[in-house]
């Protein structure tokens, strides 16, 4: 909270009005109440909170996105209240170690996820030691931290163990200054971490509660006791409490023998192997092989995936999405658009050139915020039919749209095609045809895209071409537009062993290779840098020869088409799942209403059975 008011605040050139709503701010406080009804009333831009922000009592005026951090702390009634406030909703989830049932939908395509390894520089790799619990392994660690005038955690995962632990250290260590923290201290432990980030004592004996938002850089070594108890991600959130700083850093495991489970002992094992800067998602992964992947649409966060193993479950649930979404194209974020005289681009200035990003007049919207609202809600429209609303909108709030921003407006609608339709790479070749590179695009794609354009036949102007490994021949394939084709051979042709095993590996693997090629478009400076015949790609003869000025006019005629029927398409799959997962939720609903009666009915007949 006060990183963000610092950073955005009121007092800065964002101006956002920032709230806080935490444990101890209920509705009957003055401070919860009155911060309620300012969410409500929309007096609040952005809203810091715990759990507290879950609440049923708590709405909110038009709440657009949802950043959920530690996402691994979350628990299934949570997530259940999160399902209903981020209907329609953008969510970003943050998390070093996702739950399995997150990391096996990102894995399977049903979220989309991305992975931040680069770590803060200077740091260097923690050293971990799993090894049995010692007294003497104890004394040696806390003696080499403190030699070198550092500080030490002590972890334990119950608060009834705490006392028996700081007798033993007191023992080993009589002279050093030893301070609690656990979640049954409530504020107190806030301030006991306080002075211990302070350097007033030694040794912080703490539960699990450090394991988040703790970031002390004097301290380097962490001991935890009973390590076998606790879950994998739990272990790994507590070893990057240590390593903050350029000093070498050491976690130490320690466990008891006799109560060292399979599970458990997987656990440890993992940590001692997964010992890498930015490895939370290796570890997680690992948590996902050992506890399954849970329910995709039901409560359960971990299943036993391992009954048909891991490799095979994941590869028929990839079979599954796939089938239920026919046009599965790749999410581009941003189409590098390369034409002459940086038509279609939207890049922002570096300062060796001019920046073309979408800009209204000041003339036409003078309030800067309202201005910069809708600028920003211009460039993330997802599709031209979003586009148009917007500037219907517009047009009814502000009047006619000048002729400048009704230019650039093009441009947008032009990336909202190229995303929709997967091309990550446009521009001119040699021969003066616009290539449109599409790493994702299949043959079964464009057949499919086909069967629903007007009259069923391809684009005029719009030629696509697939090279012979994506074709199952020994030639490419190539679709000229506005000619009346046969599709049914090519489909075959293309989805002839779509059932053997091994075709779905490659399509795995080709999805892959896409999605390197579409993150490193953007480092493109010119088509001629790549190899295009290597890919799927649209082309459109002779846009050279158009003139000036109006080429963007052009690929919007021949692309429109395809990115609309994609659109509407993968509208109609969207409300398609939706429908299904609501009738799912009530079959669940009335089967778990149903127990409830006859549980309720074998007691009253027992209660008479008894009377007689």
């Amino acid at each position: 909270f006060k990183n963000i008011v610092k950073r955005m605040g009121e007092d800065t050139k964002f101006n956002v009005r920032v709230g806080m709503l935490r444990g101890g701010m209920g509705k009957n406080t003055k401070a919860g109440r009155l911060m309620r009804e300012d969410i409500a009333a929309g007096k609040v831009d952005l809203i810091v909170g715990t759990h507290a922000l879950l609440g049923n009592g708590l709405s909110f005026k038009d709440l657009s996105l949802l950043v959920i951090d530690e996402e691994q702390r979350f628990g299934v009634k949570q997530k259940e209240r999160l399902k209903v406030i981020s209907n329609g909703v953008d969510v970003l989830t943050l998390s070093a170690t996702p739950i399995p049932r997150t990391l096996q939908m990102s894995l399977s395509g049903v979220r989309d996820t991305s992975t931040i390894r680069t770590p803060p520089p200077m740091r260097k790799p923690t050293i971990t030691s799993v090894q049995e619990f010692s007294k003497d392994a104890v004394q040696e660690a806390i003696r080499r931290e403190l030699t070198r005038g550092g500080q030490c955690y002590y972890v334990l995962p119950r608060i009834a163990d705490l006392e028996e632990a700081e007798t033993m250290l007191r023992e080993l260590f009589p002279d050093i200054g030893i301070i609690q923290a656990h979640g049954r201290m409530g504020r107190g432990a806030e301030a006991n971490v306080a002075e211990f980030a302070e350097g007033r004592y030694d040794v912080l004996l703490a539960t699990t509660v450090i394991e988040n938002g703790v970031d002390i850089p004097s301290v380097n070594t962490i001991i935890v006791q009973n390590a076998q108890s606790l879950g994998m991600s739990t272990l790994y959130q507590l070893k990057g409490r240590v390593g903050r700083s350029n000093v070498q850093a050491h976690a130490y495991f320690l466990h008891k023998p006799e109560a060292i489970t399979e599970q458990s002992a997987m656990r440890l094992q993992a940590m001692s192997d997964l010992g890498e800067l930015g490895s939370g998602f290796d570890v997680a992964n690992r948590d996902l092989e050992i506890r399954g992947a849970g329910s995709l649409l039901g409560t359960e966060q971990s299943g036993m995936a391992a009954k048909v193993g891991f490799d095979l479950y994941m590869r028929m649930l990839k079979k599954s999405v796939r089938q239920l979404r026919g046009l599965d194209l790749p999410a581009v974020p941003r189409t590098n658009v390369l034409l002459p005289n940086g038509e279609g681009s939207i890049e922002v200035g570096d300062g060796t050139r001019s920046s073309r990003a979408f800009q209204i007049n000041k003339g036409y919207i003078s309030d800067p915020a309202e201005r910069l609202k809708e600028e920003s809600a211009a460039r993330l429209a997802e599709s031209t039919a979003q586009l148009v609303d917007l500037t219907n909108a517009w047009k009814n709030t502000y009047g006619p749209i000048p002729s400048r921003v009704q230019k650039q407006l093009k441009t947008l609608h032009l990336h909202a095609c190229t995303r929709i339709l997967g091309i990550d790479l446009v521009g001119v070749d040699s021969s003066g045809d616009c290539v449109l590179r599409s790493p994702g695009l299949r043959p079964r794609h464009w057949v499919e895209i086909c069967k629903l354009l007007p009259r069923g036949s391809p684009t005029k102007g719009l030629d696509v071409f697939f090279p012979a490994r994506f074709n199952n021949g020994d030639e490419d394939l190539v679709i000229s537009g506005g000619k009346k084709i046969d599709l049914k051979p090519i489909q075959r042709n293309v989805d002839g062993n779509n059932e053997e095993e091994e075709e779905w590996d490659s399509l795995d693997q080709e999805e892959a290779e896409a999605m390197k090629e579409i993150s490193s478009a953007l480092n493109v400076q010119s088509v001629d840098e790549v190899d295009i015949e290597k890919y799927p790609r649209f082309v459109v003869n002779g846009l050279d020869e158009v003139k000036a000025g109006t080429r963007v006019d052009s690929l919007l005629k021949v692309l429109l088409p395809a990115s609309k029927v994609v659109y509407e398409k993968q509208q109609k799959d969207k409300e398609k799942a939706k429908v299904a997962a609501e009738l799912r939720e009530k079959r669940e609903l009335m089967k778990k209403q149903q127990k409830e009666r006859d549980t309720v009915q074998s007691r009253t007949f027992g209660q008479y059975a008894n009377q007689y």
